[in-house]
């Protein structure tokens, strides 16, 4: 399939002459952190939007649209602008073949998941990962900081982590509706995107974050879930090429977003000295778009053909044994967190078959465990143990209970 992604909560800085030649359609009352909030009280706004829409799907047929980050999307009508995209593309292509539409939502709004927007990238499942494999907790980290493995289960269980709870990130703000009663095909999961990555300083990959084995078991649990799995590029065989924040801006603009490129680590304390910041790449610079090109010819290399060669191994897996079983599967029957940073779930899939999976995601072996039923599927790392109730540091087991 091919999907694309779109922004219809703001337009850029650069290029852009609708200010000029229709400033009607911006807001003068509410400002986004690229601009001027779009106008969606005009009728003319939101048909521009939806035709928009139905241009992609219709005049070049693709499979769906990824929508970013629709929490910017100011729209105070009942009869909310997703809303419109939902029922023209039922009454448009939707008629005809399944779109996929793709959801980018921070305040984790569960109503909003149901045909044809079928799932939603879920930061909360990154965020309890990260903190676990790299032990940051600055930023938004800091709300996944307190027992990230039981978050994490949370996450695997029902999806979204934060259902309506106080959000530290966002000043004590309840976040989030309840998510336990969607699929687990209703979210897209993953390790690694261009935003984590490329919105840090130095725009580090996990690879370069976390152990080999930390990386390889946290991989194995993306890839077997039942939740859609996404890599970033080059993941697939563990690049360690920055992927840094890089323009292509000219003279005032260029000097503002490098500078306020800058700034907005100012409040990090690793950060802290301008002198350090100083060393934060320049994003106009092409030498920072030159280090962030993929290097192809890492694959060569054994480490990196070993890795590869585990992501084929598991896709191959979830192709096979569990992509097949997906359609009518629930939530997770359980989820929980076993001991500091161990984790055990299982899911009922939907051709009656049972997926158990138990991981450590920790440095030091993690007891507690109580071995699955089922054919062992996978092991990342070692599972010698498991009859003791006990997993190694990192590692990952799935098992596989076929139905009666």
């Amino acid at each position: 399939m091919v999907l694309l992604d779109v922004v219809y909560n703001h337009f850029g800085p650069d290029g852009n002459y609708l200010p000029t030649c229709a400033p009607a359609m911006f807001r003068d009352d509410l400002a986004t952190p690229w601009g001027p909030a779009i106008d969606y009280r005009l009728r003319r706004v939101r048909d521009l939007v939806l035709h928009n829409v139905l241009y992609w799907l219709e005049e070049y047929r693709l499979d769906g649209l990824r929508l970013d980050a629709v929490h910017a999307i100011h729209d105070e009508a009942s009869d909310h602008i997703l809303a419109e995209i939902g029922a023209a593309v039922r009454a448009g292509p939707g008629r005809g073949r399944e779109i996929h539409l793709i959801l980018e939502n921070e305040r984790n709004e569960a109503g909003r998941l149901a045909p044809p927007f079928r799932a939603q990238w879920n930061d909360d499942w990154h965020h309890c990962c990260h903190v676990l494999l790299t032990g940051e907790r600055d930023g938004y980290y800091a709300g996944y900081a307190d027992a990230p493995a039981g978050k994490l289960a949370r996450a695997l269980g029902e999806g979204f982590v934060y259902q309506g709870e106080p959000s530290p990130h966002h000043d004590g703000l309840r976040r989030g509706e309840p998510s336990a009663h969607l699929a687990p095909t209703a979210f897209l999961d993953f390790l690694q995107n261009h935003d984590q990555i490329g919105n840090r300083a130095f725009g580090e990959r996990l690879s370069s974050l976390a152990s080999p084995e930390a990386v390889a078991a946290a991989t194995a649990i993306l890839l077997l879930q039942p939740a859609i799995p996404m890599l970033f590029m080059g993941e697939e065989w563990g690049s360690r090429r920055p992927f840094l924040f890089f323009t292509d801006f000219a003279d005032g603009l260029a000097e503002a977003v490098r500078s306020g490129r800058r700034q907005e680590f100012a409040r990090f304390p690793a950060f802290a000295d301008p002198a350090t910041r100083e060393l934060i790449p320049d994003p106009n610079a092409p030498a920072t778009f030159a280090a962030s090109r993929l290097d192809w010819d890492e694959r060569r290399v054994p480490e990196h053909a070993e890795r590869l060669a585990l992501v084929r191994r598991l896709l191959a897996l979830r192709a096979t044994q569990i992509v097949p079983r997906l359609p009518g599967t629930g939530g997770a029957v359980s989820a929980e967190r076993i001991g500091r940073t161990g984790v055990a779930a299982r899911w009922a899939l939907g051709d009656g078959s049972a997926l158990s999976l138990v991981a450590n995601l920790g440095g030091a072996e993690e007891a507690g465990f109580t071995h699955p039923a089922g054919k062992l599927l996978h092991v990342q790392g070692a599972a010698d143990g498991l009859d003791r109730g006990m997993l190694p540091a990192w590692s990952a087991a799935f098992f596989l209970r076929e139905a009666a």
